[in-house]
């Protein structure tokens, strides 16, 4: 455990922030810049907690060998699922949220565009 926590420190405090973001109630603005706007919040949340996970994921392994399955399963499968997990808390742990499936597919697409960011542009440049 103490292994996961040395290599991954700002992973696991965003995992915790998202949580607490979440499941704590705030108060409401009936201010919408736009549409949509707690849809794209959704995406930049997962967004960000995903690609430091990639982040930090290969900076842990610039040294030696990246096991593709590894890093599918924890930056990506992962944050999915705790996704999944944080929309069915709030419907049926909390009053005042609700989970929606469009927030769902919001979490899911951002971590699908920050795994091919990392993928793609982030890993050739930590690697090398």
């Amino acid at each position: 455990m103490m292994h996961y926590i040395k290599s991954y420190p700002f992973s696991i405090i965003l995992i915790l922030v998202v949580a607490y973001l979440s499941l704590s109630k705030f108060p409401t603005l009936n201010i919408l810049l736009f549409p949509g706007l707690d849809k794209a919040v959704h995406f930049c949340m997962y967004a960000g907690l995903s690609g430091m996970l990639w982040i930090e994921f290969l900076f842990n392994h610039r040294k030696r060998e990246i096991n593709i399955i590894h890093a599918i399963v924890g930056a990506m499968i992962c944050p999915i699922l705790f996704s999944g997990l944080i929309e069915l808390c709030q419907q049926y742990l909390t009053k005042y949220r609700s989970g929606d499936w469009m927030d769902f597919i919001g979490n899911v697409s951002g971590v699908l565009i920050a795994s091919l960011i990392a993928w793609f542009i982030l890993r050739p440049r930590i690697i090398k």
